[in-house]
């Protein structure tokens, strides 16, 4: 991975827990969510038109498609991470969901683009499996506080993960859709199925707008700038090592769940985040 690509993960992975914790603080429901879309529609707006007219990207209906099945996937993440946060704790789902992800990511790079990891790189993936048990400590404890259901949902999320990554690769490095206006559209399509329901909340949508506009905005600008981050290192470096090497705000994210949420267990989840962290490492040089 170049240097330029690591860059930008390494940003992508600070803002993407970053806005996580700023959902799990305000309790992000359907309502929230909504507005979150709208204001990263509005605000990528300039930029996605831009882009349409100064480079003129071919938009046919395969495009269209690759759009469509993202809106899909990327609508079914949000619901079932921020479930997963209304049903535990930050520093359980973020990690595992981020864990998940990547390793079923490169099985997926491995069967689907013929990538090849090195030993190291599987030792890697062992380290990110154990790193997750140890993360969500005693397995009889998933039983305990909804801490079961809430790790169901993370799990869930990391195969969507997996499956909008390999999915996005191919559309931003295959197709050659510009990272942000495919983000853009994107965003837009998960506004408007949302839509519907947000029309039948209005009052939850206008009451969340006006007791948590700064972290609306905030998740709304913070979640498009992480994703279309990491779309341009898919673009041009492989799923092995742009999936995994995002997975450095798995250690942020559990921190920041552990320290500024109060949801204890510091040291245990704090270790087992660093030992998942090991393994992406190992894996983005392995």
């Amino acid at each position: 991975m170049t240097g330029f690509a690591l860059a930008l993960v390494l940003v992508s992975a600070v803002t993407h827990a970053t806005w996580n914790l700023l959902a799990k603080r305000s309790g992000a429901d359907t309502a929230f969510l909504f507005v979150v879309y709208v204001v990263g529609a509005v605000a990528y707006a300039p930029f996605a038109i831009a882009i349409v007219v100064l480079a003129m990207p071919a938009l046919g209906p395969l495009a269209l498609g690759f759009v469509a099945v993202s809106v899909l996937l990327q609508t079914v993440y949000f619901a079932t991470l921020t479930a997963g946060y209304r049903a535990g704790d930050l520093s359980l789902v973020y990690p595992l969901a981020r864990a998940t992800g990547p390793l079923l990511a490169t099985a997926g790079a491995i069967a689907i683009f013929g990538e090849r990891p090195t030993p190291t790189a599987l030792a890697g993936a062992l380290a990110i499996a154990v790193g997750a048990v140890v993360l969500a400590g005693d397995p009889r404890a998933l039983r305990r506080g909804g801490a079961g259901r809430a790790a169901g949902f993370a799990l869930a999320t990391g195969v969507v993960i997996a499956l909008y990554t390999l999915w996005d690769k191919t559309a931003v490095s295959t197709l050659l859709i510009p990272p942000l206006l495919y983000d853009w559209a994107t965003v837009v399509g998960q506004a408007l199925v949302v839509a519907p329901v947000a029309v039948r909340r209005a009052a939850a949508v206008r009451a969340t707008w006006a007791a948590r506009k700064g972290d609306v905005i905030a998740v709304g600008l913070l979640s498009r700038l992480s994703y279309i981050l990491a779309l341009t290192a898919l673009a041009v470096s492989p799923v092995a090592y742009v999936a995994p090497a995002r997975e450095i705000g798995i250690l942020i994210g559990a921190l920041l769940g552990a320290r500024l949420l109060a949801e204890g267990h510091t040291l245990r989840r704090g270790l087992g985040a660093a030992a998942m962290v090991l393994g992406v490492v190992a894996l983005a040089v392995g």
